[in-house]
């Protein structure tokens, strides 16, 4: 059994570069400077309430995903691209770094440092999705450790940062195509908020992927079957 702390391509390329649930947590220190590809703002008028003004900041993010789709269909050369395969997602698939995965419809893609990619509700900024990959040797997600102690080490070191309070819920196993994936539940408290996390985790194509999603512990119940959607959704294919 290999440690996946003792890999040198773990220690060397996630830990120093571990991802928070809003931003980036790298050398101490807690970004939240994020780089948003799209941006929609809207004036609120004397007549407009809060909940009339979200509801329609929602509307307006809603309208400018669909024309990204749309743009994103039409003939190209990209290695990665959106569509609505279920109602209430769109899926994104990379063809480059092989993989592909749902997401909630309506929520932005983000430029995070040491991420592939990142989607996220721009209003509430703990609802996300995001892919790191790294090299590894390896083939098998199994001679890293059974889930638990990959789960483990994952949250503690990689997942959340050193000052949250960290806990497994639960970690297992499942095979799709042959392939064996992990996938983990958690909670990270820090001092003003509590998320609760969902991650995958598989090897191919001479990489390790990780998957993470997850949502403020206050909205879990009403968002926990769209975030299993998103786990569940993830898959690599060789490239």
């Amino acid at each position: 059994m290999v440690s996946l702390l003792n890999s040198p391509s773990i220690n060397h390329t996630l830990l120093p570069n571990a991802s928070s649930q809003v931003g980036l947590y790298r050398h101490g220190q807690y970004r939240r400077d994020i780089a948003f590809y799209v941006r929609s703002e809207q004036v609120p008028s004397a007549s407009n309430s809060p909940c009339q003004d979200r509801h329609g900041r929602r509307q307006l993010l809603a309208t400018g995903v669909t024309i990204a789709s749309w743009f994103l269909l039409s003939p190209h050369t990209s290695t990665s691209f959106a569509a609505e395969t279920k109602k209430g997602f769109l899926s994104v698939t990379d063809k480059k770094d092989g993989y592909t995965f749902l997401y909630p419809f309506g929520w932005q893609e983000v430029i995070v440092e040491g991420q592939d990619k990142v989607f996220k509700d721009i209003i509430e900024p703990l609802e996300s999705v995001s892919v790191n990959m790294i090299p590894t040797s390896k083939t098998d997600i199994h001679d890293f450790g059974p889930p638990r102690e990959i789960a483990e080490t994952l949250i503690n070191k990689v997942l959340a940062s050193p000052s949250q309070k960290t806990k497994l819920i639960e970690a297992s196993e499942h095979d799709v195509d042959g392939k064996a994936y992990y996938t983990f539940e958690f909670v990270a408290q820090a001092p003003n908020y509590t998320r609760h996390a969902l991650s995958a985790i598989c090897i191919g194509n001479g990489k390790f992927y990780t998957l993470t999603t997850g949502a403020n512990e206050r909205r879990w119940e009403k968002m926990k079957d769209r975030l299993k959607t998103v786990v569940d959704s993830f898959q690599i294919f060789s490239v």
